[in-house]
C-alpha cells in the first residue's frame, strides 16, 4: 500500500481489525520510508444490481423502496418493523447471491409476496393489490379465494 504521505510504494502492517459487522477490514499501518502512520481500509467491491422494470426501463435496486412498499401494506397490522426489514434484507441477499446484474422487477415483486404471505395476510392481499394492479373487488375476492385454498386445513 502506498504511503498516504510520502507515497513510498511499501507499508507494514500494524494492526487489523473486522469493522462494519466483518463486511471490511481496518488496518494500521506504518510506511516503512517515512515511518509515519495511516489507516486503511478493505471492503469487497460490491457491484450494482439493475432492476428491469415492466415497460423495459432500468433502475438501481434500492431496498428503501420495498421497504416504503411493505410499511405501507402493513399500515395498522401488528407487523413490527424488524420483521419487514428482515424480510427485505432476504430478498437483497437471495438476489445478490444469484450473482444476475439485472432482475425483472416482476421477480423481486413475487419473492417479496411469497415473503409478506407468511407473515400477514392482510398485509399481503394490500401489497398484492398494489404490485397486481388489481381494477376491481372480483380480483380481490379471486385472490382472497386462492390464499384459503393455498392455507393448511386445520
Amino acid at each position: 500500500m502506498r504511503c498516504s504521505f510520502c507515497g513510498y510504494p511499501d507499508s507494514k502492517v500494524l494492526d487489523s481489525r473486522p469493522v462494519e459487522d466483518g463486511r471490511s477490514i481496518r488496518r494500521r499501518r506504518e510506511c516503512l520510508s517515512c515511518g509515519k502512520r495511516f489507516t486503511t481500509y478493505e471492503r469487497e467491491e460490491e457491484t450494482s444490481l439493475l432492476v428491469v422494470k415492466r415497460d423495459g426501463n432500468r433502475e438501481i435496486f434500492d431496498k428503501n423502496k420495498i421497504l416504503a412498499g411493505l410499511v405501507r401494506a402493513c399500515d395498522k397490522r401488528p407487523v413490527p418493523v424488524a420483521v419487514l426489514e428482515q424480510l427485505v434484507l432476504d430478498v437483497e441477499k437471495e438476489l445478490k447471491g444469484s450473482m444476475e446484474r439485472e432482475v425483472p422487477a416482476m421477480r423481486i415483486g413475487d419473492m417479496v409476496m411469497e415473503r409478506l404471505r407468511a407473515v400477514d395476510d392482510v398485509a399481503y392481499v394490500r401489497f398484492a393489490s398494489v404490485y397486481r394492479k388489481f381494477e376491481d373487488v372480483e380480483t380481490f375476492i379471486q385472490e382472497i379465494h386462492k390464499m384459503m385454498e393455498a392455507a393448511p386445513k386445520d
